[in-house]
Order: C-alpha cells, then structure tokens, then sequence
C-alpha cells in the first residue's frame, strides 16, 4: 500500500463501517420479528416481544410505532389496562410529536442524504383515529364508561381535522423539497428528467397499479370509527342530542359502507330511545380479520443526468409498496335463537391505508428520487476526484461509496401492523336464551354464553385461518 494513502484507506474503511453499523440496512418489516408471533395467534408473547421493542426504542425515530404494535397486542391479549398505559404513552409521543417535533428543512435535508426511515414517525392520521378508537373500547371493556367518552369524540374530531392536516403535511413537503432543490440544484434537474424517463414511470406504475385500485373513503373517514361513534351515544346517550349524534353516525355509516339490516337497526333504536319507546336489548358481535396492509420495497434503476462524459449511470432506488393480507378469514355467523346472523363489512382498512398511501406517493417518489440521485452524485464525484489520484484509494473509495448506498438506501416501510384488515359486525336481539355459536367461514366455531335480556358486546378476533379464534365478550348493561 503506498504509504501516503494509508491514512485515507484506514478512515474509508472505517467510514463505511460506520455507516454501516449507525444506519443500518434493515427496513421496519425486517425488524419486525414479533409480526410472525402475531399471526400465530399468540397475542401475550407478541405483546411482550412488541413491549421489548417499545423500550428499546424509546426516545427513538420509532418510538411511536412500536408503541402503537405494543398496545394492539396488549388489547388482544386481554390486558386492557397495560394496553391503555401503551396507547397513552404513543399518544402523548404523537402530541409531543405534532406540537413541537415539526420536521424543519435542515433536518428533512439531512434525511435526503440518508434516507426517510431516519426521519422520526410521528404517525399517520389513521393511526390517531384507530388510537382513539381503541382506546374507547378498551375503557368499555373495563367498565368505565365516562373514560371512553372522551376518547369517542376524540376519534370523531381526528377524522374532522384529517382533511386540514393532509392539506398541510402536502404545503410542507413541498416546502422542503423546495428548499432541497434549490441547494441541489443538478439533482433536482436530474430528478425531473428521471421521471419522465420511460423505464421509471413503467416500472412505477406496475408496482402501483394495484394501490391505485383502492377507493379510499371520503374524507379520511374510518367507518369503524363511525360505528363507535353511532354505538356509543346510543347505549350509553346523557340526553336527546346524544342520541340525535347517535342517529346521524349510523346514517353516515350507512352513506360509507352500504345499508345492511343491522345498520338500519340502531337507526331505528335511536329513534325509539328519543322517542320513550321500550326498546329490546341487542347483542352485537364485531369481528377483526385478517392483517392490516404492510408496507414493503422494491428497487428501480434510475438514470443519473449529471454526467458530462457521455455515459449515463444507473442507481438503484428503493420505494416503499403495500403488500395486502389474502390469507383470511372472510365472514363470520352468529347462530342463536334458532336462527343465524351473518357479518357485514364495517370497514377496509386495505382501504384506509390505500388511501393515506396514495396521498403520500407524489412526495415520496420525489423524496426518493431526489435522495437517490444526491447519494449518487456525491460518490460519483468523489471516486472520479480519488481515482484521478490513486488507482487504489479509488477503488477504496469505491467500496467505502458502495457501502454507505447499501446502508442508507433502504424505503421507510414503517407501518401499524398489527391493524386487521377488516372490521365487520352484525347484531340481534337479545332474547331470554343464553347461548350462541360463533362460525367462520373456514369451520373454526367457539360457543358463548350469554347475558340474557342484556346488552352484550362481543369481540371476535382472526388473524389468519390457521391461528385460533380470539372471542372478548362484556355485557355493557
């Protein structure tokens, strides 16, 4: 080795394992060892294993998903007060994220020469609206009704406020590649050329053709979320207006998901409530299934358009893409009385998530484009200055170059989990009888008692065919 480059060799060597060990190429998926307990149905090992990671990670980038998987688990576990600690502390990181953890430009700038993974999650606005959600049913489930109001018409107000925070989450995004555009300006020039070029935007639309499928719901609306709101303010209504809220949910929900019998049902209950009718207590039966999408990546080769040279190089570009759940329970029966009820499709949270994907796609293929061709524009000239120097150091300088790309080029697949990927319910009166027998559509069944003449919630969890079925039942009054 010649003697006045030893110095240089030594600090790229350790430059690129540096990088190495401080980035790190693994995506959220990758990371995501507790997934595969989770669709196994073991619910209390996955909520130890996502509350391993949730301390490990906190203070962290990830701190807020890894919570949010923690809490999910909890509540299927059947540890509704820890699952409430969870989601409380991501909620507050949400908040605290929200207030004052507004991403600037220096730090998305700094992201760009890295990638957005490094960015902290502060959370989607479904996540806020799903955090809410669940949150109430896990204060109904321990009987403190009071407790779960407020987080009722915090999940109503989140959805309201989806709208604005989308319009501004765009202003900024667009704000910061500005600001990135204008210091890279040969990057950004290449970055619009790249996306004109005819192998990109095919190798983008086949990886989204699908996503771009998806109808979303209006608004960012949840309608399971809708359904909570509807459910609560009709069994648990202080008064007249509780139960016009009431009213308005359900037909709302029906405008979202389609008219069913059930729905129809508690429209008509809420109006017998207001009218002083004597109303039959219902039993209803809300059913989870299957896994919310994930997130995933693929590479792309895009052209670099800063070569004076004449050759035109190449460099591989991860994006993110939802991969859907297909191995599912679809429907599930409710035989009681002689008679048997079939569920119906609440909400799609493969449309859910679609739909907040879709909004964030432009920027992310910008971001990554632009992050891409930054990363490659520096190590292109840095190998041409080195090699121009020393044959050696060059090709040092090439690894040390190769080796932050690896590190750093990875797609931010950061995603809620452990989500299902349905929400579907039905309902019936109940009756003096005490039991009923729960079916799926794949031949798992499981029998219940019971509240007779009582109002009586159930939870009917699935993962996936093979996992066992998960049955929570309370009786609300």
């Amino acid at each position: 080795m010649i003697p006045q480059f030893a110095p240089m060799v030594r600090l790229l060597a350790l430059a690129a394992l540096g990088v190495v060990v401080l980035t790190g190429c693994q995506t959220y998926q990758q990371q995501n060892k507790a997934a595969g307990t989770w669709k196994s149905g073991a619910f209390a090992a996955a909520a130890r294993e996502y509350g391993e990671k949730a301390d490990k990670n906190e203070g962290g980038k990830d701190a807020v998903i890894w919570r949010l998987e923690e809490a999910t688990a909890l509540r299927a576990a059947g540890d509704y007060s820890n699952s409430i600690v969870a989601f409380s502390r991501a909620a507050r990181l949400i908040d605290d994220y929200d207030e004052k953890a507004k991403v600037s430009v220096s730090r998305e700038t700094g992201a760009l020469l890295s990638n957005q993974a490094n960015l902290p999650y502060g959370s989607r606005e479904y996540d806020k609206v799903m955090l809410s959600t669940y949150q109430a049913f896990n204060y109904l489930q321990l009987g403190e009704v009071d407790k779960a109001r407020p987080e009722v018409i915090r999940a109503y107000r989140r959805q309201q406020e989806a709208v604005e925070a989308n319009k501004r989450r765009i202003e900024k995004e667009n704000g910061e590649i500005a600001a990135a555009s204008s210091d890279k300006k040969q990057e950004y020039e290449s970055v619009e050329k790249a996306k004109q070029d005819p192998a990109v935007t095919t190798g983008l639309k086949n990886q989204y053709a699908q996503v771009e499928l998806l109808k979303g719901y209006a608004d960012y609306v949840n309608p399971f979320s809708v359904f909570l709101d509807g459910f609560y303010f009709l069994q648990f209504a202080g008064d007249s207006s509780d139960l016009e809220r009431s009213r308005k949910s359900f037909e709302r929900l029906v405008g979202l998901s389609g008219d069913n019998k059930y729905t129809r049902a508690d429209i008509e209950l809420a109006e017998k409530y207001a009218r002083g009718e004597p109303v039959q207590p219902r039993t209803y039966v809300v059913f989870e299934t299957g896994c919310a999408p994930k997130r995933n990546q693929f590479r792309l080769d895009i052209p670099i358009f800063f070569v004076s040279d004449g050759n035109l190089p190449y460099v591989g570009a991860a994006f993110p893409t939802l991969e859907f759940d297909r191995d599912y329970v679809r429907s599930l029966s409710v035989e009681h009385g002689g008679t048997a009820e079939t569920t119906v499709l609440v909400s799609s949270m493969d449309s859910v998530v679609g739909q907040a994907f879709q909004n964030e796609l432009p920027s992310i293929i910008t971001k990554t484009l632009l992050s891409t061709t930054i990363k490659a524009t520096a190590s292109y000239f840095a190998n041409k200055s080195v090699g121009r120097q020393n044959d050696l150091a060059g090709l040092l300088m090439k690894v040390a170059t190769s080796a932050f790309q690896i590190a750093v080029n990875i797609a931010d697949t950061r995603t809620w989990t452990t989500l299902p990927k349905e929400f579907q319910y039905c309902s019936f009166p109940t009756g003096a009888g005490g039991s009923i027998t729960i079916r799926t559509s794949n031949g798992q069944q499981a029998p219940l008692a019971l509240e007779p003449n009582s109002t009586n919630l159930i939870f009917v969890k699935s993962v996936s065919p093979a996992a066992p079925l998960l049955v929570q039942h309370i009786k609300l009054k």
